[in-house]
């Protein structure tokens, strides 16, 4: 389908800008492409700390744009997708002689509902020491001064990202993961398209278009530089590493935001099911993103400052059940701490017909997504109407009453976890995966015994989410990698003879493959 027509706009990137841009431009009424190398959200998309935030960090900094935005994007996405975008509430405890005292975290918490314009999650609160220590028992207690207690939004970074590809291809957008692009077309009017091969079938593919959209993230500029071979660099990348622990040695009951005694940078502990995850560092990143990888230096940090505040924990190497790196791609800039780079995007033509976004944040991908798509209408004189992305809800989003659908699957699925899990990956799309599992009740069982991840999940991932490969499935449409010791290892080889006929697999082939991609992601280096 990809060399049978012209589109109106390629996007090259399925990360979760990309697919925002898809989903836009498909809903304009425009041919749309959209191409990534890997899988969708592949790469810094499926990195992050699985927040929707307001940004009230970016306070300190006097980013108010981004916080005004940001709550506004939140609120949007909570509407589009309750399932995946969900409230989370989070503590801020504040210690003695700390960077950030509780007289200005108060003042900031003001301002950040006042920018709010009445659409945060909840109201925030003050907090003295005796009710902050009842909140979070396990919390250092020396020097506890106090603190904050406010609301933000959790996700599923992969699964939001994903329902927008869905949402671009029900739509009318073609879309297509593991084909990645070696080179650009281009007249004397500039680019029109982007030549490519297919890693599964080996096959090369030309796609024309009218205009690209150069959405590559960290490989951004190695689009860029397809056109313009001598463009200055655009993006600055910095490095971001996440642990996962169990969630039974810290202890904790709400997330929670601190400053780590090491730096005092902003870092969160979240929770994630049976798991906490521990981040972020940042730190700069000059090599290939598909390189990334978390150090012991890394995961050292971030295991010394969260031991600094729950004491009991004794929190070693040997705990981490995961460790993870991903490159933010910021916009290039001539500030030398990456904390205080701003998460503010760039949009700007390369050459005519190459469009490259750069920048921004998972929150705020949705007005990113629409700031292109004006930008591209101006150009194919395709009028300004914006499409409805922020009252149309993603695949799964519509939703009458999030609790009633939570009942409704309890009592169907019988197991509290599956039947809360399934909701919030799947929104009320839970039902037809469910079908399946209830005409083929082997597909109802566990993939591991511990987590809520059934078997079913793996074929509707084949058959409707594009999953083309064991990484695909293990690591992204469900967190399988992410939650078991061995990256999912031990599983694998069940899940490979159960879909090889679906699929043509290799068993063994398939299996190799699936260890090289969670060693490249997983692997601590030294």
């Amino acid at each position: 389908m990809l060399a049978s027509e012209t589109f109106d706009v390629l996007v090259i990137g399925g990360g979760i800008t990309g697919a925002g841009v898809a989903r836009d431009a498909a809903m304009r009424g425009l041919r749309v492409a959209l191409v990534e190398a890997s899988d969708f959200a592949s790469g810094t998309s499926s990195r992050s700390s699985r927040l929707i935030h307001g940004g009230v960090r970016y306070l300190e900094h006097g980013q108010l744009h981004m916080v005004f935005e940001s709550c506004r994007e939140r609120r949007i996405l909570a509407t589009i997708a309750p399932h995946l975008v969900r409230p989370l509430q989070f503590v801020w405890p504040v210690y003695e002689k700390a960077r950030i005292r509780k007289w200005k975290l108060r003042a900031g918490l003001l301002l950040y509902d006042a920018l709010a314009l009445g659409r945060n999650l909840g109201a925030h609160r003050m907090l003295t020491t005796h009710i902050l220590t009842a909140l979070e028992p396990e919390l250092r207690q020396i020097g506890l001064a106090g603190g904050a207690l406010y609301f933000d939004a959790a996700t599923d970074d992969v699964r939001l990202t994903l329902a927008n590809v869905l949402a671009a291809r029900d739509a009318g957008a073609v879309v297509v993961n593991h084909l990645t692009v070696h080179d650009l077309l281009m007249t004397s009017d500039g680019v029109c398209g982007a030549r490519g091969v297919d890693m599964r079938s080996g096959e090369d593919v030309e796609v024309n278009a009218r205009t690209v959209v150069n959405a590559a993230g960290p490989w951004s500029d190695v689009i860029r530089r397809m056109a313009e071979p001598q463009a200055r660099r655009a993006v600055r990348g910095t490095k971001g590493v996440h642990v996962a622990v169990p969630r039974d040695r810290l202890r904790h009951n709400n997330a929670l935001t601190l400053l780590s005694p090491i730096d005092g940078r902003v870092m969160f502990v979240l929770p994630a099911g049976a798991f906490s995850i521990i981040g972020t560092t940042d730190t700069e990143y000059d090599g290939r993103p598909d390189k990334v990888r978390a150090t012991t230096t890394d995961v050292t940090y971030l295991l010394r400052s969260a031991n600094a505040f729950f004491p009991g924990a004794h929190l070693l190497a040997s705990d981490v059940v995961a460790a993870w790196a991903g490159v933010r791609p910021l916009v290039a800039s001539g500030d030398r701490n990456p904390d205080v780079v701003s998460r503010e995007h760039s949009i700007a033509w390369t050459v005519p017909g190459l469009l490259s976004v750069t920048g921004g944040k998972l929150t705020t991908y949705r007005a990113m997504a629409a700031e292109v798509m004006d930008t591209i209408a101006r150009r194919l004189r395709a009028g300004h109407r914006r499409a409805p992305t922020q009252r149309t809800p993603l695949p799964g989003g519509d939703i009458a009453s999030l609790d009633d659908e939570l009942a409704l699957a309890r009592a169907t699925v019988g197991a509290p976890d599956i039947a809360e899990h399934l909701v919030h990956a799947y929104g009320t799309r839970w039902k037809a995966l469910w079908q399946m599992a209830s005409v083929d009740r082997a597909l109802a069982d566990r993939i591991v015994p511990e987590l809520p991840y059934i078997a079913a999940e793996l074929v509707w991932g084949v058959t409707h989410e594009m999953a083309c490969t064991l990484g695909d499935l293990l690591i992204r449409r469900t967190h399988v990698a992410f939650e078991t010791r061995d990256q999912g290892v031990g599983v694998a080889a069940a899940a490979a003879r159960q879909l090889a006929p679906l699929l043509g697999w290799n068993v063994d082939d398939e299996l190799q493959a699936y260890r090289r991609e969670v060693e490249g992601i997983f692997r601590v280096e030294e």
